[in-house]
């Protein structure tokens, strides 16, 4: 307990899933939790739960593809709170097709949503952390941002995270900002839902994985927790891979 202990988080994407999961962990570990969504009414759900804990959590309406509406919530968080210790990127979308399959306005909207959207995240959040001379940014790819995949869009997007995260890590780490990424393998959420229905694609990802056995939300979300910490103070452009062993292979 305590880990994050006077720290301000900001989570895109935080309204059911991964997200919330993550805000779940942030708030038992001490910190004040703004999270993000369109998804309005499960988030507020998922507010009353976190303050329910003891903690002090706020939702925030956030489409994390204008620029606009992130400019505002992190004025907003910087003017309740007077800073922003960490940003995790975790809004995202997948569409499971492939080049052929994908159309351009499908390849647009993933683009936008998990490449872009992680960009404005990151954009947005710098002035405030450069003024405070510190700040965490952990960025949610994929294993489908490492290696090929079936799913053409997505794993172009995710790999964008990927070298975006480098990038910023190598560019604003003498202002004291650390920028890593995350990289699950198959976690069971509602975005997976759809692909683990079919009872032959989850026993082929199943026998894929070494461990044998899919992700939680709760996986990911203290690997994030690690790179949000101070425990990771020297950790930057790195790439945290929860996989169960699929990319060892």
């Amino acid at each position: 307990m305590g880990r994050l202990l006077g720290k301000v988080a900001l989570i895109s994407g935080g309204a059911r899933g991964q997200g919330a999961e993550e805000a779940r962990l942030f708030i038992q570990e001490g910190a004040k939790v703004v999270f993000t969504d369109i998804l309005d009414e499960e988030g507020k759900k998922i507010e009353a739960e976190l303050n329910e804990l003891g903690g002090e959590a706020r939702y925030m309406h956030l489409d994390v593809t204008d620029e606009s509406q992130w400019d505002l919530v992190v004025s907003k968080i910087v003017e309740i709170y007077g800073k922003i210790d960490i940003l995790v990127n975790n809004a995202g979308i997948l569409i499971e097709k492939g080049v052929e399959e994908t159309s351009e306005e499908e390849w647009d909207r993933i683009q936008n949503v998990n490449s872009k959207g992680v960009f404005l995240g990151i954009k947005s959040v710098l002035p405030p952390m450069k003024n405070a001379g510190s700040g965490s940014i952990v960025n949610i790819s994929s294993v489908a941002g490492l290696i090929g995949s079936a799913y053409a869009a997505y794993g172009a997007s995710k790999g964008a995270v990927r070298l975006l995260t480098k990038s910023t890590a190598v560019q604003y780490g003498p202002a004291g900002i650390r920028c890593n990424s995350v990289h699950p393998g198959i976690i069971e959420t509602d975005m997976t839902e759809n692909m683990l229905s079919d009872p032959e694609i989850a026993e082929q990802r199943l026998q894929n994985t070494p461990l044998g056995t899919f992700a939680v939300a709760s996986d990911v979300a203290y690997a994030v927790l690690y790179l949000a910490s101070d425990e990771s103070r020297y950790v930057t452009g790195s790439e945290l891979v929860i996989d169960g062993g699929l990319t060892a292979k």
